[in-house]
């Protein structure tokens, strides 16, 4: 079995300001690049699991979505790393995280590991999607709520930057 770095998008791999779908508007996170290259050299598949509401909203469409994660992949492609998979969410479906659906089907699709995979969010659905899951591993990132619930039923660290989570994991 494989293992995985599961990702969400926004607010991980670029910026979130909010419904982000314009190729001119995305902004990818510093070290983010170099995180996916460290992980994929361990051996890791690198999936991508999104909620994208604005589909279902209005604000952009699902074409518009498969235009931005295009661009996305190829510019990691252009710096050695391959984005193995896309799952979205498009509205407020079962798929929608904190359900753990999305990598469920990753999971069974790619011959993933959950329990020796990671999660890395910036929300606490993501947190909560990776721990349905089996996700044991699970990274909290640029996360703007101060008084978020450390509370919870399962276990995950706060990152600072992703220098850290490459240094634990090595």
């Amino acid at each position: 079995m494989k293992k995985a770095l599961f990702l969400d998008r926004d607010g991980v791999i670029n910026i979130d300001y909010g419904y982000v779908y314009e190729i001119e508007k995305f902004c990818f996170i510093d070290g983010i690049f170099e995180l996916c290259a460290y992980f994929q050299s361990k051996d890791y598949k690198i999936i991508i699991i999104t909620n994208q509401s604005g589909v279902e909203r209005g604000y952009y469409t699902k074409d518009d979505f498969y235009k931005l994660s295009g661009y996305m992949s190829d510019e990691f492609l252009k710096r050695g790393v391959k984005i193995d998979d896309i799952y979205a969410s498009f509205g407020f479906d079962e798929d929608r995280k904190p359900s753990p659906n999305m990598l469920l089907k990753a999971a069974k699709k790619h011959d993933i590991d959950l329990q020796n995979s990671i999660m890395i969010g910036d929300k606490l659905s993501d947190m909560q999607a990776g721990a349905n899951a089996g996700v044991k591993k699970l990274y909290l990132v640029n996360n703007k709520d101060e008084n978020m619930s450390k509370s919870q039923d399962f276990l995950y660290k706060i990152a600072k930057n992703y220098e850290e989570i490459i240094k634990e994991n090595q």
